[in-house]
């Protein structure tokens, strides 16, 4: 199976049930999952977000955490590292993204050892996926 970044925006719809359409199952099983150190505790913070606005039930809710905790014994995980900051904070600079998207793309263009052609990035996010795609990586928007 070949490897793709995964943005915590893509990954939420795989754990939450009913939120994964179609493609975005089909592209779980084409992708190994490739995310960044902080992408569980985003994740975590989505899901208690959607609990908060009565989205999900409290049921779903631990569902979509063990969900998530079986999607972290599959992927790889991008650690924090100094080089990692570097480039995040040039992106913030060069492209519309907030502090957690630019360290999401700083880790996806640190797993691409720099060469993030031909190199997936998964996203929901627009913006994100822009940057991604001006960074030269093969965007992906789930829908």
């Amino acid at each position: 199976m070949e490897a793709a970044f995964w943005d915590t925006s893509a990954l939420v719809p795989l754990c939450i049930r009913n939120q994964a359409s179609p493609s975005v199952q089909r592209l779980a099983h084409r992708y190994s999952p490739v995310v960044w150190w902080a992408t569980s505790v985003e994740a975590c913070s989505a899901f208690a977000r959607e609990l908060r606005a009565g989205s999900v039930s409290a049921d779903d809710h631990a569902a979509a955490q063990e969900n998530l905790r079986t999607w972290k014994r599959k992927w790889r995980e991008v650690q924090p590292s100094e080089p990692l900051r570097t480039i995040a904070e040039e992106l913030v600079d060069r492209y519309p993204l907030s502090a957690a998207d630019a360290m999401q793309l700083a880790a996806a263009y640190i797993w691409s050892e720099q060469r993030p052609f031909r190199r997936c990035f998964i996203s929901g996010d627009k913006r994100l996926l822009g940057a991604a795609r001006s960074v030269g990586f093969h965007a992906i928007a789930i829908d």
